[in-house]
């Protein structure tokens, strides 16, 4: 089989796939305007709004890299019962992802993320968000909404995307996990420092290299290899990781792979690309990572086209997802077997 014709099949068949995605959602909100003069009650610009925009956040851009791969999003986490956590079910709906995921809790508020952008300079961000760990009740209902979407549906694969405000706390973790192994569902994790340590028993696991040093407590040199596999093996073997991924920003990407008494170590570097905003670049990783590993591509393709993906969306301004017919078209060009 030519090398286009398997990865457009792989790419289609991605379109088969339902995926659930666990963590911290959120609405970025925007206020676009134009600066003209200075407020007299203080030495500050004052931005004459032309423009309000809001948005899907944090794991819901996971989610939004999944449905532009053509898989379905579950989008699984628990928001306020509120003003914003309404406006939040409602881009959902919008954008014809699945609600059924989605918890409203009297205890928390949806987490809002406002960028105020005056003269297209990003002039200020306020935060509107609880970051403390969900309550244990509202733990169990999730979990229970958990069980029941994989009851009723095919679950591909799971996704725990961390974004340390409270969702992927050290008593739900666990539980979820148990819940993949239990059902034979493989699972990825994007980890945040916080609980890092909770993250066991993961099919793949994908810190970047300021989380991997965090997490493990180790200062090391990434750019020398031993001292790198020296601590990423170390980490597959005391929290039973199958294939640890490290994004390594401008130096590319590093997985290492288990497959029983047998290692698979790949270091691969970073396209050359034109960089307008990494945001999102994360998220668009796991998201295609978890694709990969799910259509159970090897180690190498999981690293090389996620590398690849993370590259592509770092070329677009703002937190966008990934362009599936544009990343087949430059993964058919990679050095893949």
């Amino acid at each position: 089989m030519a090398k286009s014709e398997k990865y457009s099949q792989l790419f289609n068949d991605f379109n088969n796939l339902n995926v659930l995605i666990i963590g911290d959602v959120m609405i970025d909100a925007y206020l676009w305007g134009n600066v003209e003069r200075i407020s007299p009650e203080a030495p500050v610009p004052i931005v004459s709004v032309t423009k309000r925009e809001e948005r899907l956040g944090g794991a819901a851009n996971v989610a939004l890299n999944i449905k532009s791969m053509g898989a379905n999003p579950i989008l699984c986490s628990v928001i306020g019962n509120d003003e914003k956590g309404k406006t939040f079910t409602q881009l959902l709906k919008k954008l014809e992802m699945e609600t059924i995921g989605i918890i409203k809790s009297k205890n928390r508020i949806t987490t809002t993320k406002f960028r105020v952008i005056g003269n297209k300079n990003h002039m200020l961000r306020v935060d509107e968000e609880d970051s403390s760990d969900l309550s244990l009740s509202d733990i169990d209902k999730l979990v229970k909404n958990l069980r029941s979407i994989i009851k009723s549906k095919k679950v591909d694969i799971i996704i725990l995307q961390d974004y340390d405000k409270g969702i992927l706390t050290s008593k739900l973790i666990p539980r979820v996990i148990k819940l993949a192994v239990d059902n034979q569902i493989p699972i990825s994790a994007d980890p945040k420092r916080k609980n890092f340590n909770s993250y066991k028993n993961i099919t793949l696991f994908k810190p970047n290299l300021k989380e991997l040093k965090e997490g493990s407590k180790i200062d090391f040199n990434h750019e020398d290899i031993r001292e790198m596999n020296q601590v990423v093996l170390k980490l597959q073997d005391t929290q039973n990781i199958k294939n640890a991924l490290i994004t390594l920003s401008e130096d590319g990407i590093y997985i290492s792979a288990k497959a029983g008494k047998q290692r698979f170590i790949h270091s691969i570097p970073a396209h050359r690309r034109a960089i307008s905003d990494v945001s999102g670049a994360g998220d668009t990783v796991i998201s295609v990572a978890s694709l990969c590993l799910a259509m159970n591509c090897n180690p190498f393709e999981i690293a090389s086209i996620s590398n690849l993906a993370g590259g592509l969306v770092c070329e677009e301004v703002g937190v966008v997802p990934v362009n599936k017919e544009k990343l087949l078209s430059e993964v058919v060009k990679l050095p893949i077997p």
